[in-house]
C-alpha cells in the first residue's frame, strides 16, 4: 500500500496553495434536497434519515470522536415547494435539547422559521462537521 504525504498542495498553474491539517478539513458533509428527500452528493456520510417535515439525521460512515464537533448548516429554497420564496435563507439549527442533535455517529437537524418554529422541506440543506474523528 502506498502513503502519500504532502504539506502543501497548489493548484495547476501553480497558484492557491493549501496548507493541509487534519484539524481544518470537513470531517463530513451533505448536500440534501429535503424537497423530495434524496441525499444528492456527501462525504463520510453514510446514510440520511427524513424524520418529517424539515427534520433531517445525518448519519456518519466514520463516527467523531465526541459529540464536541462544530457543525454547520444552510437552507435555502428554489420556489418549488408552495408557498414559499426563491432564494431565501430559512433558519436551520441543531436539534433542540429534549432530543439532542450532537452524537458521535450522527447529527440531527431542523430546518425552517426558527421565530416560530414551523419547520419545512428546503430544496437545498447543506450540513459540513467539522473536529477529530475516532
Amino acid at each position: 500500500m502506498s502513503e502519500l504525504r504532502a504539506d502543501t498542495i497548489t493548484a495547476s498553474d501553480g497558484t492557491s496553495p493549501v496548507t493541509l491539517t487534519g484539524q481544518t478539513a470537513a470531517k463530513a458533509w451533505a448536500n440534501i434536497n429535503g424537497s423530495t428527500f434524496a441525499l444528492r452528493d456527501s462525504f463520510n456520510v453514510g446514510s440520511a434519515t427524513d424524520n418529517g417535515t424539515g427534520d433531517y439525521t445525518i448519519n456518519l460512515t466514520n463516527s467523531m470522536g465526541n459529540a464536541n464537533y462544530c457543525v454547520g448548516v444552510s437552507a435555502t429554497d428554489d420556489s418549488s415547494t408552495a408557498g414559499q420564496t426563491d432564494g431565501f435563507a430559512y433558519g436551520s439549527w441543531v436539534r433542540g435539547s429534549n432530543s439532542p442533535g450532537y452524537a458521535a455517529g450522527s447529527m440531527r437537524v431542523q430546518v425552517g422559521y426558527p421565530a416560530n418554529n414551523e419547520l419545512f422541506d428546503q430544496s437545498h440543506v447543506n450540513i459540513s462537521l467539522h473536529g477529530d474523528l475516532a
